[in-house]
């Protein structure tokens, strides 16, 4: 895995607020663990959002992987935190520790 992706991501996640990398675009995703990431995202109230499809690079794809080191995707970042995958954001959607992370 090059420096590079590793410093691109480092870079993407500390720079923008919240980050998803995920399988497809918060329009469309490709496969359901993404929708409901976004969907989560989306009830949160999340206004700037960035998100990465993994499906476009293969070297970013297991760079977040190797990054998080978390074997799947979707990845959230939270100011540079990374918070977890689908499960873990139902799990803090539904007791409100994930809405609490977009407060300022």
């Amino acid at each position: 895995m090059s420096d590079d992706v590793q410093n691109w991501i480092k870079q993407t996640v500390t720079e923008h607020p919240v980050v998803l990398f995920m399988k497809g675009t918060a329009q469309f995703p490709q496969c359901g663990f993404s929708g409901k990431a976004i969907h989560i995202l989306k009830e949160s109230g999340v206004k700037d959002l960035i998100t990465i499809n993994v499906l476009e690079d293969a070297e970013v794809r297991q760079g977040i992987k190797d990054y998080s080191n978390w074997p799947t995707v979707p990845q959230l970042y939270v100011k540079g935190e990374f918070i977890g995958g689908s499960d873990i954001m139902t799990e803090m959607f539904e007791s409100g520790e994930l809405q609490a992370l977009f407060k300022d």
